[in-house]
């Protein structure tokens, strides 16, 4: 009982410092405030305390109170190519969206419509049409497509961050081998691409789910292959 009361507390003054009405540098409420304000006991209120400053929100000072701490900024998340120095990190990087993107798929089977459905078509058509001038933009805009479908935003703000990069990526390091020079190579990805699309089309999340873990995992597999010693 005194936990959930004291995550009463915790929430309250939360929301005041996210509102602004509690500052950075600003005197949290004293004990017996905390206590008239929200009727808790001494116990809880400096059990509310403890846990805004295990999360970093405040800070005690001995004879002189708990302070409020400047709330950190959230970071953008971003895919820096001149990060990704080693083959682990590019199969890492898979291995990510393999997590992120079959879910996505699944996602999308349960709540396509007539509109995403073309879109989906659409992108799987121009990808086929490609060139090797347009393929990698081709690929991508595959991939957000079903990332739109999904009806979830973070996954499409998500993919829009990580850009055609994550395409270029796993195709810089498998070289010719990942080439539209290589017809076997296009046949596979463009059949992969049609086993994916028409499982969302038809509403079934779970051959979705492993039609796109297919998909990234034979990407995956070729390219740990290709750099093995």
């Amino acid at each position: 009982m005194t936990a959930s009361l004291a995550l009463g507390v915790v929430d309250g003054l939360k929301a005041r410092i996210v509102s602004g009405d509690l500052s950075p540098g600003a005197r949290l409420p004293s004990e017996k405030e905390l206590i008239d304000t929200y009727g808790v006991s001494r116990s809880t209120a400096r059990e509310a305390v403890t846990r805004l400053q295990a999360e970093g929100l405040v800070e005690t000072h001995q004879g002189r109170g708990s302070f409020v701490l400047a709330v950190p900024e959230a970071t953008p998340f971003r895919l820096d190519s001149g990060e990704l120095r080693h083959h682990s990190d590019v199969l890492a990087m898979l291995d990510f969206r393999i997590g992120v993107e079959s879910e996505a798929a699944a996602l999308a089977a349960t709540r396509v419509g007539a509109r995403s459905a073309k879109a989906i078509e659409k992108a799987r058509a121009a990808f086929a049409s490609a060139g090797a001038d347009t393929v990698v933009e081709a690929d991508f805009a595959f991939h957000r497509a079903i990332a739109a479908a999904s009806g979830n935003r973070f996954y499409l703000e998500l993919l829009d961050a990580l850009g055609p990069m994550m395409i270029m990526l796993p195709r810089s390091g498998l070289g010719d081998a990942y080439s539209l020079t290589d017809s076997a190579h296009v046949d596979r990805v463009r059949s992969e691409h049609d086993n994916i699309a028409a499982a969302i089309q038809a509403g079934d999340a779970e051959t979705a789910r492993a039609a796109l873990r297919v998909h990234l995992g034979n990407t995956r597999r070729r390219l740990q292959a290709d750099t093995s010693p």
